[in-house]
């Protein structure tokens, strides 16, 4: 098919045998020099790539310690190092071509905590929202905030010296700062905290090097003191990396080297632990969400909402505003907002948050800018562009408002076209009182290139987020970025600010030199030749070793991931867009376990298994399909076979099989479809690959048992007894194991639902006896299209929905089976899978021509039609299949009309909803719409928030999936579905997962977890 191409191929670099000298002293980590696993690591959230030699994920500080250590021989005086945490960051901080050491994957531990004094001791691949998660119960929190809080790693802020919302109140990171250990290019482990400048002295007499260190903060941090405070503006967001005015505190006398690390993106030492001091979490908060009718109106407003002492002032502009309503989270903040009149469209955003431990401190500052508010609507010109407000007090619609402004970073990168908004100039600060000018400058700027552009940001800090659309795969636009860069350098100077105010420099720092001038850039060059002489860290960021002879600073005209994807086809481009589309926003790597966005990434650790991790893995494979010569939007040829055998020059193996170890990992549950802002659909193209695969490689016979699993569940239907004794013996199901891979598979029903819906009385007819009906008889006709799972596994469910609609007046229908295709698709049978839909379409668009109201029982099947079938479908699709609720919420008053026995068991047992997960994501009113059913019968149900279970269709009857699945189910399921009285389960492959766990002690009681249609085919008797 291809191979790897390794660039560093050379006869054995001494990284390998570093690697491999490194495994043999005791490295209890993991190394990776696989192609997949450095292509991971190539990229972060900016528009770089930078292939690494290898990644290293150490498990303790002690192998961190021996990879360093090791580093210090002569044979390997030339390796490089870069550290990496989460990889959010959106200026190439950890790229590099050298060794990446990771410590994400283990250094997750919170060491510490102390709720009498308000500090936590952590590791430094904590995420910081997990870090939060564990303060939270003594009333703290870590303050800084960011929009990538569920998946940046406290290393990541530390070495950004991140800040975020409210950073006038809480701070950047390094103010939080109580100690770190880090660990030095030696392999020297050191403390740092705040020192008197005597124990400062002293430790600068040691010839250790942490003892040159102290003898170059002392001079160049309290020796240069009257130019550092003439040069640094006073700007509440200004990062230099290396602070030097922070390191040094004149009023206690103290040196603190954490100043220096907090924010030098790696370029000194490895940071391994911190001690962190916490803010009390406020009791009350209140958000005012301000309307107007453009941003200028909304910049020019915010003095007026600073002065009102608030604790943040966040701004969204028109662009961005668009994104959200198109976007999914647009239901659940849109009644918070106000979309101001008729004749004054809401065109821009203000969010201004007062937060306090005393309710009455808020309700003062909330009554004084209400008032004004009101004094300025009143007025009726729309003074300052106000065009209305809303209060919102409720704490989870305050969570889903900042939600959809977290999520407006990555919903830029969603627009359509080839251009998109990138982050390369975007994190500008200026004085707050010369935002509004600044902007219309930037703005001007940006015009006079033609450029698209988002904005989002902190007025009250004079930040604003500001990412210009550029197409990278075009050398113009290329050159464009540079032009840009440099312009607004300039005009940042010019306002008195300057142009990394909050995401670091990375790829910017060759503009470092200008901004601090040649004294005080000359000093931050000796404290990195005191931590780094060799400038082996992270080397080209922030800053050169000073006096070294061939050190460079990084360019932002470096090479960027556009280089790559210009060398795909235009036409492979398009057919794989759902790769392509990827930005690197890193959504997928959500910390929170009930989230059900990618759970293969959250049961392994393993970011090859994520939908970026799978994006950037095609998107390569793509590269060098094209670079052989073959164009995989082409039919397979007899060309393209011949690639079979080709190796990867890297290490013998074979690219393809990398790819495809990743693509096995997914569930297909396509929450990212959904869930990622840029919609990465893994599913559409891991389909699309693994069909190319098995057209050379030799494909499991499981593969053909799912994709013909329409075809002998019905004939097997037929006599369900007999077929469950002929698979479900003990040879059968040791032969089911042995030789297809498969474990725990489902019995058929007994009695098959074709015998349950006889017994009721009702009809089962074909689409064309259908179409024989009078349209007299249609409208109260509801037909139930069969998927193979619920159908001939499940099937009381179906009759259960029979009986509810049998129950509001209608005449159930079931629809003799014709198949639906979800499990061709999923396993890559794609001309299977073409053929199947366009029948099946055919035949449902004849229904829907008629008139016929169509209902499907199971999620995954149905949303195939809505998604996959205008895709392969060869055949225009026109109908609908409604699930159960989407068609119960047309019937509202219907049901409240039913009698429902008030000491019916059902309506004294609370009763807990869990959502499959594709249904949640694709489908997020779900939840609400059946508690609005339930309303309707006076049974109240709560919706529990999780993630898969961990079945998804077949991957959790796969025998080598069997410890994740256990894992996913434990890990978000079982606590809740084992506390749970009355489980209401939608999913089918969720319904099985319970079951299969039921006889767990835990779990037990719930062997018989229903659909939600069965409890309400229960309460209408």
């Amino acid at each position: 098919m291809l191979s790897a191409v390794d660039h560093y191929d050379a006869p054995e670099p001494a990284y390998r045998r570093y690697l491999h000298d490194l495994e043999v002293t005791g490295f209890a980590g993991d190394i990776d020099d696989s192609y997949g696993g450095r292509l991971i690591a190539a990229t972060d959230n900016s528009v770089y790539q930078k292939t690494p030699q290898a990644v290293l994920y150490p498990r303790t500080t002690k192998d961190l310690q021996t990879a360093l250590t090791l580093a210090q021989q002569q044979a390997y005086l030339q390796l490089q190092f870069s550290p990496r945490g989460g990889g959010t960051g959106t200026n190439g901080q950890s790229l590099s071509h050298g060794v990446i050491i990771d410590l994400s994957r283990y250094f997750t531990e919170v060491l510490e905590t102390d709720h009498e004094q308000g500090w936590v001791r952590c590791q430094t691949g904590v995420i910081k929202d997990q870090l939060n998660d564990v303060v939270r119960s003594g009333g703290w929190f870590f303050s800084p905030d960011l929009s990538t809080s569920n998946r940046a790693t406290i290393g990541g802020m530390i070495n950004t010296d991140a800040s975020g919302q409210g950073s006038l109140v809480y701070g950047k990171t390094s103010d939080h700062i109580l100690r770190l250990q880090a660990v030095l290019i030696n392999g020297e482990v050191i403390e740092t905290g705040p020192v008197s400048l005597t124990e400062a002295k002293q430790k600068a007499t040691a010839e250790s090097l942490e003892g040159s260190l102290y003898r170059q903060a002392l001079a160049s941090c309290v020796g240069k003191r009257a130019q550092i405070e003439a040069k640094f503006p006073a700007l509440n967001r200004f990062l230099t990396g290396y602070d030097l005015k922070h390191c040094y505190d004149p009023v206690g006398e103290t040196l603190d080297l954490s100043r220096l690390l907090a924010g030098s993106e790696g370029t000194l030492a490895f940071i391994t632990e911190a001690k962190l001091n916490l803010t009390r979490t406020p009791q009350h908060k209140v958000l005012v969400n301000i309307s107007y009718r453009d941003f200028d109106a909304a910049l020019r407003h915010a003095p007026v909402l600073v002065r009102a002492q608030a604790t943040s002032v966040e701004t969204i502009d028109n662009t961005v505003l668009d994104l959200a309503r198109n976007d999914i989270i647009w239901h659940s903040v849109q009644a918070h907002l106000s979309e101001g009149k008729a004749d004054q469209p809401m065109d821009g955003i203000n969010m201004v948050e007062f937060t306090a431990v005393d309710e009455a401190e808020i309700e003062a500052k909330l009554s004084q800018l209400v008032n004004t508010l009101d004094t300025e609507l009143a007025g009726g010109d729309y003074q300052h562009g106000v065009v209305g407000y809303k209060v919102c007090r409720d704490a989870h619609s305050i969570s889903m408002i900042y939600a959809m402004r977290k999520k407006a970073v990555g919903l830029l990168g969603a627009v359509q076209g080839e251009r998109k908004p990138i982050a390369f100039a975007e994190d500008t600060a200026v004085p707050p009182e010369s935002l509004a000018d600044f902007i219309t400058e930037f703005r001007q700027l940006l015009d006079q290139h033609d450029l698209q552009y988002g904005m989002f940001g902190h007025v009250d800090a004079g930040v604003l987020h500001v990412r210009p659309a550029l197409d990278m795969k075009q050398p113009d636009d290329e050159k464009l970025l540079r032009q840009v860069s440099d312009e607004v350098a300039q005009l940042t100077a010019k306002y008195g600010g300057l142009m990394w105010g909050e995401h670091g420099k990375g790829y910017r720092s060759e503009y470092a030199p200008t901004f601090f001038g040649p004294e005080l850039y000359s000093e931050i060059q000796k404290i990195k030749a005191a931590f780094d002489p060799d400038n082996r860290l992270n080397p080209g960021k922030l800053a050169t070793p000073y006096a070294h002879p061939t050190a460079e600073l990084v360019s932002v005209d470096d090479r960027k991931r556009g280089y790559y994807d210009r060398q795909i086809s235009a036409s492979v481009r398009k057919g794989y867009a759902p790769a392509m589309n990827c930005n690197g926003n890193g959504l997928c790597f959500n910390y929170a376990k009930d989230s059900p966005m990618c759970p293969s990434y959250k049961v392994s650790g393993d970011r090859r298994h994520s939908p970026k991790g799978r994006a950037t893995l095609i998107r390569e494979w793509l590269r060098l399909t094209g670079e052989q010569g073959l164009d995989v939007s082409q039919p397979v040829t007899a060309k393209f076979a011949l690639f079979k055998e080709l190796k990867g020059r890297h290490n013998g193996r074979d690219f393809n099989h990398q790819v495809k170890e990743s693509m096995d990992a997914c569930l297909a549950c396509k929450a990212c479809a959904s869930q990622c802002p840029v919609k990465v659909d893994v599913p559409s193209f891991r389909a699309k690959f693994l069909q190319r695969y098995y057209q050379l490689y030799r494909r499991p016979l499981r593969d053909h048992l799912v994709a013909t699993v329409e075809k002998t569940a019905p004939l097997m239907a037929k006599a369900p007894r007999t077929s469950n004794l002929l698979t479900h013996n003990a040879v059968s199901q040791w032969l089911f194991q042995r030789i297809l891979g498969y474990v725990d598979t489902p019995k058929l029903s007994v009695p098959s639902l074709a015998k349950r819906w006889h017994n009721q009385g009702w009809q089962s007819q074909s689409v064309t006896e259908l179409l024989t009906s009078p349209p007299s008889e249609i409208a109260r006709k509801v037909v139930l299209v069969q998927d193979p799972f619920t159908s001939f596994y499940q099937a009381e469910t179906v009759e259960a929905m029979g009986k509810v609609i049998r129950g509001l007046g209608y005449e159930p229908i079931l629809l003799e089976f014709i198949g639906n295709g979800k499990g061709q698709h999923v396993k890559g049978f794609l001309k299977q899978f073409s053929a199947t839909a366009t029948t099946v379409t055919k035949q449902l668009n004849r229904l829907a021509d008629a008139g016929y109201k169509m209902l499907g029982m199971d999620a995954s099947t149905v949303l195939c039609m809505r998604d996959e079938y205008h895709q392969y479908a060869n055949e225009a699709v026109r109908f609908e299949v409604e699930l159960p609720q989407e068609w119960l919420q047309e019937q509202q008053e219907q049901l409240a009309r039913l009698p429902v026995s008030p000491t019916s068991p059902a309506l004294t047992t609370q009763a807990q909803l869990f959502l499959h997960c594709t249904e949640q994501t694709a489908l997020p009113t779900s939840g609400k719409l059946w508690q609005q059913i339930f309303e309707q019968v006076s049974l109240p149900v709560a919706v529990i928030a999780t993630g898969c279970c961990g079945m998804a269709g077949t991957y959790g009857h796969e025998k080598e999936q069997q410890q994740n699945s256990a894992k996913l189910f434990e890990m978000s399921w079982a606590e809740p579905i084992a506390a749970s009285e009355q489980a209401l389960v939608s999913g089918f492959s969720c319904r099985c997962q319970v079951q299969r766990f039921a006889q767990q002690p835990a779990t037990k009681k719930l062997q018989q977890v229903k659909h939600p249609v069965q409890l309400l085919a229960e309460l209408l008797g």
